[in-house]
């Protein structure tokens, strides 16, 4: 099932380097890198946000804690993101692509893509995480 992928589009009330810079910012990401159900304790992260770099999000629920990583594959500044995506529900080599367009000077355009699931439903999963993710993201920079 390796061949199924999801692209998510979301507009956010944000400038383009703003949306971009929260994607590298540990403090940021422990913010908005969070379980669709929410949690008490913030998100454990740590990254090395360059080309070849890797990247831990540990995300903290009340059962247990969940595992992410990564390696950053492209950065390039204000517009695009990709990086490996390691996490229980992913295949080793899923791969997730950040693209950002400015609509005007404080609103950008992301296009989330994620390629290779193991299951229909482990796509649905990441489907939902994505999208409370992008909604945090938002929540976050306004």
């Amino acid at each position: 099932m390796n061949e199924l992928e999801l692209t998510l589009n979301r507009t956010i009330a944000a400038p383009r380097e703003k949306v971009f810079n929260a994607w590298l910012s540990p403090v940021m990401l422990s913010k908005f890198m969070a379980p669709p159900f929410g949690s008490s304790e913030p998100t454990r992260v740590t990254n090395d946000p360059v080309k070849g770099g890797r990247f831990s999000i540990v995300m903290i629920t009340p059962d247990k804690d969940i595992p992410h990583a990564g390696t950053y594959l492209e950065i390039d500044p204000f517009s695009r993101l990709a990086f490996t995506w390691e996490s229980p529900y992913s295949l080793d080599d899923s791969v997730v692509t950040i693209d950002l367009a400015e609509v005007d000077p404080k609103t950008t355009q992301i296009t989330l893509k994620q390629v290779k699931f193991k299951s229909e439903e482990a796509r649905e999963g990441h489907e939902k995480g994505w999208n409370a993710i992008l909604t945090l993201l938002e929540e976050n920079l306004a």
